[in-house]
């Protein structure tokens, strides 16, 4: 797959139910093992375990609040990420990029695509996040596409294995926000 190709035939849809083992088997390829060392959003250094599971994915491509959006090329699952409205916002998550392909402006239009459907379909002004804060590089590239630190933490789910199994004691999540309107 030719990666600058990509960046300009992107297809994006919602996620169904067929999706999911490719949904949970691209979101770990990017955050867990070796296979995410290929592309810089790993997680690896920080967590073990799982990113995530069908169960979890599946609950959201069903959630009637939100979607799961699906970058597509030739047909071929290469991104996604999980919008969600909630009141007076909408949250995003699940944000994934194939390894091998990061760093070639998947991401800046995926985020872009859930920006849109978050302004223009469900017209909610906010766009939130959280995102561990010792991924001092990921909270960068949000901040240089519009998203403000909030100093707001929340602990991350020590003894739930379902989203992973921490490396170290420190970890936390910090929200980050962004004005859409």
């Amino acid at each position: 797959m030719e990666t600058a190709r990509i960046s300009t035939d992107l297809d994006f849809r919602s996620a169904g139910e067929a999706d999911v083992p490719a949904l949970v088997a691209l979101v770990e390829s990017a955050y867990r093992g070796d296979s995410s060392r290929d592309g810089w959003t790993t997680e690896a250094d920080l967590l073990d375990g799982q990113r995530t599971d069908p169960a979890g994915v599946a609950a959201v491509v069903a959630d009637p609040h939100g979607r799961m959006l699906v970058a597509e090329h030739g047909g071929e699952v290469v991104a996604c990420c999980q919008v969600e409205r909630r009141e007076g916002h909408v949250y995003f998550g699940m944000f994934a990029v194939r390894p091998g392909l990061q760093g070639a402006g998947l991401g800046r239009r995926v985020l872009a695509e859930a920006e849109r459907v978050a302004r223009d379909e469900w017209e909610l002004p906010e766009m939130r996040m959280t995102v561990i804060v010792q991924r001092e590089d990921l909270i960068a590239w949000y901040a240089r596409r519009g998203y403000t630190r909030t100093g707001e933490l929340s602990p991350f789910p020590y003894g739930d294995e379902r989203f992973g199994v921490p490396r170290r004691d420190d970890l936390a999540f910090e929200l980050l926000v962004k004005q859409l309107s």
